[in-house]
């Protein structure tokens, strides 16, 4: 099942995103494929079609990869049986690491103008994760931020205050394209996946390390600390990582406590544990 086809399922993804809590919550019971279903309010052989769009591959599947790994290895620190199977190695590069994105800043002039005389193309494009609100100029990606459940998007309005003299352009074609760009299959010989953000100095240098890690599918806000040369200040990365304006491709969901606990997500920590798990069930189809 290709990626374009799991992305068109998305609508579904409320009732995988409660699937894979319930799985993560409950896999030392070894849940029945139909509680599993239960869980998400769908008939069992329903909800299999369902995940295996989503994700690749069975409930099953994962449930059986999360237990193996949870057997290996010691859960001290209250951390979380998805974790743990992260930390194993298992979910190697996933789509992210097959695409290259670069990171221009903002320079100071450009904000100081408020956007006068930019163009944001926008639009909201189905994901895995659900809907996503996209904005582009011709500098690159500027904002990717997901739907909650009213249909808002967190920071949108805050862009939108920021770039206050610019145009605003409703353009669906254009954030579809990021969209298969995205999560779809990339093709040979396209140009690098280009990101045109704002923020300080500090939170540019947060977001490039990100970058850099990519293929650490979790580390810890020190982690990130020490990778710029800022060993004592963590806590500072933690706002950096929250302020984060391009979800995905910056990776912030790959930022965990010290301790392995999923900590917050500025889009949902649901979401971020689909994410995850998503990430997780790549590595497991690829190897099926």
């Amino acid at each position: 099942m290709n990626t374009a086809t799991r992305i068109a399922a998305a609508p579904d993804f409320d009732r995988i995103e409660r699937a894979i809590g319930f799985i993560e919550q409950r896999f030392r019971e070894q849940p029945s494929l139909a509680e599993i279903a239960a869980s998400a309010g769908v008939a069992p052989h329903h909800f299999a079609r369902m995940f295996r769009r989503w994700a690749g591959i069975s409930p099953k599947q994962l449930l059986q990869r999360l237990t193996i790994e949870a057997a290996k290895q010691s859960l001290a620190h209250d951390e979380s049986v998805l974790q743990a199977a992260l930390d194993a190695g298992l979910s190697g590069p996933g789509r992210l690491h097959d695409l290259c994105v670069s990171l221009e800043a903002v320079t100071p002039g450009e904000f100081k103008s408020r956007g006068s005389g930019i163009s944001f193309r926008h639009a909201t494009t189905a994901t895995p994760f659900g809907p996503a609100l996209v904005a582009t100029t011709d500098k690159g990606i500027a904002f990717l931020g997901f739907t909650d459940a009213a249909g808002s998007v967190d920071g949108w309005d805050e862009f939108r205050r920021h770039w206050s003299a610019a145009e605003f352009r409703f353009d669906q074609a254009s954030a579809d394209e990021v969209g298969r760009r995205v999560w779809g299959a990339l093709p040979r010989g396209r140009e690098p996946l280009r990101l045109w953000v704002h923020g300080s100095n500090f939170q540019i240098q947060v977001w490039q390390a990100l970058l850099r890690r990519a293929r650490d599918l979790t580390v810890d806000y020190s982690d990130i600390a020490r990778e710029i040369g800022r060993p004592s200040a963590a806590r500072a990365v933690g706002g950096a990582v929250g302020a984060n304006p391009v979800a995905w491709l910056i990776p912030c969901h790959h930022v965990l406590r010290a301790n392995g606990a999923l900590g917050g997500y500025r889009w949902g920590v649901e979401r971020k544990r689909a994410m995850l798990a998503w990430e997780l069930s790549q590595t497991v189809a690829a190897g099926a």
